[in-house]
């Protein structure tokens, strides 16, 4: 299948994975793209840019084809080293990178000049065009039923992914609630050029986690996540435990009194424990409303296997009756 995003990173199927704090590690990249979408290594998941060298070359050993890496810009007052890893991207021959959080136009030209292509993470239409305006390559749209950070607009893709192909000339991807050829197709209908997929690929047999963590997604219904820290306008999607209920009563009694010192127990350094250590109780960690489509585990290469021949048994056969009867 060609799309422009295709055509733009180099890849056979319009599929790109998440970044995803400990996952987007060269296991999973690496198996995304052999599969023909493209991978992506999450670099704030290293502890530093040599790690993130380090991590690209074993992920080149594992694949031959395309692969990106995910920075995100992070609004700390002591953040990672961006220099030092744009540097290795650069020296490494990486040429996708996918920006998220804060604005990524400081990097944009150095990126360019590199032949490097940028698909920047937005959860509302006026951010994808401020990306378009400061010469992104590309976006990927972010609807309400993301896992993650949904943004504070609460915009489902039925309506975020028609806005935006009614606004944008690049380019763009869906993101929230992919999960299969359904997706992939109601995704383009709706004017994407592709999707992509996060919590789905983190379940699959080469996401580098713990095995409870898979378990617990595939137990999990679209009734089970919860949208926590919106009273600090920084909204996240997380699967529901008994972490998350603490934290939820803690922002109902706090209120407008809320700081991120009163929740820190259950957010900050959890995803090590839950994703390495198999926690899934430990804290809040990000997951999608997708959680409740998907009921395995399989290896990276079956599942965009299916959702390709999902995808074209919907274009040709169901679709196309349509418009037979419509003639």
């Amino acid at each position: 299948m060609k799309t422009r995003i295709t055509e733009l990173f180099g890849i056979e199927h319009p599929i790109v994975q998440g970044g995803m704090h400990f996952v987007g590690l060269a296991e999973l990249a690496s198996a995304v793209a052999n599969a023909g979408g493209l991978g992506m290594i999450t670099a704030l998941t290293l502890p530093d840019a040599e790690a993130l060298r380090a991590e690209i070359r074993r992920c080149r050993e594992m694949t031959d084809r395309p692969f990106g890496v995910n920075v995100t810009f992070l609004p700390i007052t002591r953040p990672p080293d961006y220099a030092a890893i744009m540097r290795v991207i650069v020296e490494e021959g990486i040429r996708a990178v996918e920006t998220a959080g804060n604005n990524p136009q400081k990097w944009i030209a150095p990126l360019h000049e590199a032949g490097v292509r940028i698909i920047h993470k937005c959860a509302a239409v006026r951010h994808a065009l401020k990306a378009q305006a400061i010469g992104c390559d590309a976006v990927s749209v972010d609807g309400f039923e993301c896992g993650g950070h949904p943004g504070e607009d609460d915009v489902p893709n039925f309506i975020l992914l028609p806005r935006a192909a009614d606004e944008l000339k690049i380019p763009f991807v869906a993101s929230g609630g992919m999960a299969d050829g359904r997706s992939l197709v109601a995704a383009l209908a709706l004017g994407a050029d592709g999707m992509n997929m996060g919590t789905r690929l983190l379940c699959t047999r080469e996401a580098p986690v713990h095995p409870s963590v898979k378990e617990a997604i595939i137990a999990a219904s679209e009734l089970d996540t919860r949208l926590v820290m919106r009273p600090l306008r920084n909204t996240e999607r997380v699967l529901n435990n008994a972490a998350v209920e603490r934290l939820l009563e803690k922002e109902r009694t706090l209120g407008a009194a809320l700081s991120f010192a009163d929740i820190a127990g259950e957010v900050a350094g959890i995803y090590p424990r839950v994703m390495k250590d198999g926690e899934v109780e430990a804290g809040a960690w990000s997951c999608g409303m997708v959680a409740g489509l998907i009921d395995d585990a399989p290896p990276v290469a079956e599942l965009i296997g299916r959702i390709m021949q999902q995808a074209d048994r919907i274009i040709g056969d169901r679709l196309a009756a349509f418009a037979r009867c419509a003639a």
